[in-house]
């Protein structure tokens, strides 16, 4: 599957029709959403299973966050510098990505309110993730689009799912493949986060 780096148009795309669209409408509709695009890294995450902090020597541990429809689950309060995050989708239907965002020193808006923001407000306040992944419904293959799900600067840190609700995960997969960087155009309802697939974390130095 080439799916590679999540380009800078693909995600304000995303966030525009997130910004855009009805909280509660999930009817179809034909909008650009995140891209993954070439040379992405698939990991098995059976071999990913949550690890618990050793707080006596300070390692960093990899956390594996559970995708479920809709919301993310075994999300830590904080976790120490260096580790390393992971995603396991529990959905038998649905594909879920996790995005990360470091936000900006001393944003310290809620995030219930963060994820409501305009467009042109949210944009600037997530920029560029550190880390993308995705995982098909009933498979252990994660799909690692951007980064490689370590989050090595201490900070405030977001997670958000920006696929559309519904969409068929083969069909978006193939869009997304074949899109050449642009966002895939695909029937599907509103982002994931729209339902409420977004949490934050503490990433502490």
């Amino acid at each position: 599957m080439n799916l590679t780096r999540l380009t800078a148009v693909a995600l304000a795309a995303t966030i525009s029709l997130a910004a855009c669209g009805d909280d509660t409408d999930t009817s179809s509709t034909d909008a650009p959403t995140t891209v993954p695009t070439a040379d992405t890294t698939t990991h098995d995450t059976t071999t990913h299973d949550t690890t618990t902090h050793d707080t006596a020597h300070d390692e960093p541990a990899t956390v594996t966050i559970g995708g479920v429809d809709f919301g993310f689950t075994n999300v830590p309060a904080s976790v120490p510098a260096g580790t390393t995050l992971a995603l396991q989708n529990t959905s038998t239907t649905e594909l879920h990505e996790l995005v990360a965002f470091r936000l900006p020193e001393g944003d310290d808006i809620p995030l219930v309110e963060l994820v409501q923001l305009p467009a042109e407000e949210l944009t600037p306040r997530l920029g560029a993730p550190v880390t993308v992944m995705l995982q098909p419904p009933g498979s252990d293959d994660l799909i690692v689009a951007v980064g490689d799900g370590s989050l090595q600067e201490p900070g405030r840190y977001v997670i958000m799912c920006f696929i559309p609700t519904g969409v068929d995960p083969q069909v978006y997969l193939d869009a997304a493949a074949a899109s050449n960087g642009e966002p895939p155009v695909v029937p599907g309802g509103p982002p994931h986060f729209v339902n409420g697939m977004y949490a934050e974390l503490t990433v502490e130095g």
